[in-house]
């Protein structure tokens, strides 16, 4: 199904009947990942997921985003619904809306969190991290002038390409920058305003959020308890999907 949000054509899909529980994906991802979680959660409640803007099917964004862009998206998005209560969802980038938008007056109670393997703890640079990002930024400058953008044009971009993260190399322009917005806010000062029962999901293994970002937020959080999938990666929801499905059922009081 598609809706249009502030001009822009988004992707979504709705199923089930109940109190509104929102999912929302990860970077680069898209709601199709959601497929095995809607399946647990439809069963008890409304589900409703949506390809944010720039993921999927749904439109980019015309300029970049910040994390703030995308709530406020989120939140026009859900005021059809008019719901007074809502549970939240959210993988890795998800996790991070959800995180800030737990800072905002909402014209809705938030019921419960989940947050899979969430962004939102931005890491401390190692001396050889900084010294690398020294050394690009000043690359960068030097093929960005004219006269070597004239004698060679590609320069640029392979720079770009030996240097920029897989997310990053696969986004559109538009995309790129919005990405070094987000990835550049650390949200650990918001973590005490996540203040509804929360549920965080981990893989022990996750080498994108590690397991010490999880550890991070089970002590800033006033109401989280971790739920650990030993071995398991970034997306451990879907690499332990039997035990995941029984934790979100535990949790969101379903009968399997």
């Amino acid at each position: 199904m598609f809706k249009t949000i502030d001009s822009l054509n988004i992707n979504y899909t709705e199923r089930g009947e109940g109190n509104l529980v929102v999912l929302l994906h990860g970077w680069g991802s898209n709601i199709t990942l959601f497929e095995h979680t809607i399946s647990v959660l439809e069963k008890k409640y409304k589900v409703v997921a949506m390809d944010m803007p720039g993921f999927g099917q749904s439109d980019e964004p015309s300029e970049p985003w910040c994390v703030d862009d995308y709530v406020d998206f989120v939140l026009k998005f859900l005021e059809s619904y008019k719901p007074e209560k809502v549970t939240l969802l959210g993988h890795s980038f998800g996790g991070r809306v959800i995180i800030k938008m737990c800072s905002r007056e909402l014209p809705f109670e938030i019921d419960k969190v989940i947050l899979v393997d969430s962004a939102g703890v931005k890491p401390k640079k190692t001396f050889k991290q900084k010294t690398k990002q020294s050394i690009y930024k000043a690359t960068k400058s030097i093929y960005s002038s004219a006269a070597v953008q004239k004698m060679f044009p590609e320069a640029l971009e392979n720079l770009r390409k030996r240097n920029g993260s897989a997310d990053y190399n696969a986004a559109s322009p538009i995309m790129r920058q919005t990405l070094v917005k987000v990835v550049n806010e650390d949200l650990t000062e918001l973590m005490p305003n996540v203040k509804a029962p929360t549920l965080l999901i981990w893989g022990t293994a996750d080498d994108a959020t590690p397991l010490s970002d999880a550890l991070i937020m089970e002590k800033l959080m006033p109401e989280a308890g971790l739920v650990k999938f030993e071995g398991a990666g970034h997306y451990s929801f879907l690499e332990c999907q039997a035990q995941y499905g029984r934790v979100l059922a535990s949790f969101m009081n379903i009968n399997l």
